[in-house]
């Protein structure tokens, strides 16, 4: 049976995130595993002119994205008791971004969690899908009920 060392815990602020940090506290402690936690900001479209459209694109939303999702993000590992230095807040692509992290910190299972997706959604795939396919290590998918 695997045993798990480095646990990181992608996070996206949904109500359903609880559920999802609750899973993965509980895995670092039964594997008494290191428990690291990431959320990523997506990528923001820069809206170029000459697809036609024309909007101005003001840096100061990226600051304040970013800096929401900081506090955020510190108030959930804090409640988690996660030390500064296993909180990661990346902007960029979510799936690739989870998966750089990982790599670059020996993770050796990620925990993230998944809805249910039909149709549409499951053709363009999800963050955890992408996950699933490019990490390296264990994928933990927690399904999320929607309502």
């Amino acid at each position: 049976m695997e045993t798990y060392q480095n646990i990181l815990v992608a996070v996206d602020f949904y109500e359903q995130c609880e559920e999802i940090t609750h899973k993965a506290l509980a895995l670092s402690h039964t594997y008494k595993a290191k428990l690291s936690i990431i959320h990523v900001v997506d990528n923001l479209p820069i809206l170029d002119s000459s697809y036609g459209v024309e909007a101005p694109f003001n840096m100061d939303l990226i600051t304040e994205l970013m800096d929401n999702a900081k506090k955020k993000l510190a108030d959930l590992a804090e409640k988690l008791q996660i030390p500064t230095d296993q909180v990661f807040l990346e902007m960029g692509s979510p799936k690739s971004e989870i998966v750089r992290v990982a790599e670059e910190n020996a993770v050796d299972l990620i925990v993230i969690g998944s809805h249910g997706r039909h149709g549409l959604a499951l053709l363009l795939g999800s963050t955890a899908n992408g996950v699933l396919h490019y990490a390296k290590c264990d994928v933990l998918a927690v399904r999320i009920k929607d309502e």
